[in-house]
């Protein structure tokens, strides 16, 4: 006699959703904002969906790491320093318990994206070849400070913050957008390690729906990483502005 065995269906899909997600995520940002409504919509409560939403966001970020790595991209050890500041806000992040008004909060985050998507295509022309990466010294203290700043936010919730960093990796620290992604990851690995166990020691975590979605992103954020360099920074610019106006119409209106 054989026997079949039912696999529910929101598996698979979580496993779908991880791999498109993560290509977003890993080239842009803001894949959080799709994930989490998702997990809410499949009965998860919110604060769980929020902790269960932190698997997919490390396994983006270790992939997407990693393919970076196999590419020779790396910002070591300024990555390891702003992580480090990154993990302890994280942490402070992930205790606080207050409650905000989502429609007050998505409509904040909404004009966050329109302000991005202007910064990014009425930017002057930065001249990279005559400026230095600004990582060490003053640049590298006060990147600190602002990455535990964006941890206490990062371990709250975590959405749409990949915007804010690579608009403050590009701008400030004087990357180029595939050095911007690089130290992204690695920046949101370390500091969602902290979220992560935080929620997870409080029972906030839905392991089974977030080790399908996080499979998923483990696949989508590898192969996303390596394209993004192999295709240099115009498909990354093309990315971050399509995903930054999708979630802002979303957040605003729906």
């Amino acid at each position: 006699m054989h026997y079949l065995i039912e696999i529910p269906w929101e598996y698979p899909f979580l496993i779908f959703l991880g791999f498109i997600v993560s290509i977003i995520n890993t080239m842009a940002g803001g894949a959080s904002i799709i994930t989490l409504p998702i997990l809410i919509f499949l009965g998860l409560p919110s604060n769980v969906a929020n902790g269960t939403n932190r698997i997919a966001i490390m396994m983006t970020a270790f992939s997407a790491n990693m393919g970076f790595k196999s590419k020779g991209i790396s910002t070591y050890p300024f990555s390891a320093y702003t992580g480090a500041c990154a993990l302890l806000g994280s942490v402070i992040g992930a205790h606080i318990a207050v409650d905000i008004k989502d429609e007050t909060f998505n409509k904040i985050l909404s004009i966050i994206m329109i302000l991005v998507i202007l910064i990014i295509i009425l930017k002057p022309a930065i001249g990279y070849g005559k400026l230095n990466f600004r990582l060490t010294g003053k640049h590298l203290r006060i990147s600190c400070l602002v990455f535990f700043l964006l941890g206490i936010y990062g371990g709250f919730i975590n959405a749409g913050i990949g915007f804010i960093i690579m608009l403050f990796l590009h701008y400030y620290n004087r990357l180029n957008l595939i050095m911007v992604n690089a130290t992204k990851v690695v920046i949101v690995l370390v500091y969602t390690i902290g979220a992560f166990l935080t929620f997870f020691f409080n029972g906030l975590v839905d392991l089974p729906y977030g080790l399908c979605l996080g499979l998923g992103t483990l696949i989508g954020g590898w192969n996303a990483s390596r394209f993004s360099v192999e295709k240099g920074e115009g498909v990354i610019k093309i990315f971050l502005v399509i995903s930054a106006l999708i979630i802002a119409v979303k957040l605003w209106f729906f």
